[in-house]
């Protein structure tokens, strides 16, 4: 079976946030994401603004064969006005950022299925956008192979309150299988 027919995405819950706690603290996704220990108390002040649509991201977590094994969040670039002037990005955008939380799922080649797919169904599907921006640190060579599998092309090196991006972007049309 094709990995990418096993990778789907369902909304975040209440009830994931001691699972994204627990993500966010270890391995991986504490050192290229989360960059620093969280209580559960600051998950749930992040990602329950998410959940109750109060804020305009909307938050996934990446299911493979039904099992949670990771966070995949997207936006409309135009929803935070000060980033995309920041970046430049003046058409219909979105923004893109994930980590795969769960250890047994790191380095076994699913990062690029799960892009693919979620660009797919939701990025250039549901939000029907031009083009998507991503913005992985420079350092993490890993990550931006794999963006480069895709499709994503550097866009410019950029600063911001949490560090420097390498921000790369994809157009609708520019995905890779």
């Amino acid at each position: 079976m094709d990995k990418s027919e096993l990778i789907s995405f369902r909304l975040l819950k209440e009830s994931d946030l001691p699972l994204m706690h627990k993500w966010l603290n270890n391995g991986y996704a504490n050192k290229w994401y989360g960059k620093s220990e969280f209580s559960l108390e600051e998950v749930k002040a992040k990602y329950l603004p998410y959940i109750k649509q109060e804020k305009p991201t909307y938050a996934y977590i990446i299911l493979y064969d039904n099992n949670p094994i990771g966070y995949i969040q997207t936006y409309y670039i135009k929803s935070y006005p000060l980033y995309a002037k920041q970046i430049g990005v003046t058409e219909n955008a979105a923004g893109l950022d994930l980590f795969i939380g769960d250890e047994n799922y790191i380095h076994k080649g699913l990062g690029k299925y799960i892009i693919s797919k979620f660009l797919k169904t939701i990025i250039f599907n549901i939000l029907d956008v031009e083009s998507c921006i991503i913005g992985p640190e420079p350092d993490n060579i890993v990550a931006i192979k794999v963006y480069e599998k895709v499709g994503f092309k550097f866009l410019k090196l950029f600063k911001t309150d949490d560090g420097k991006e390498y921000l790369m972007k994809i157009q609708k049309n520019e995905i890779n299988n």
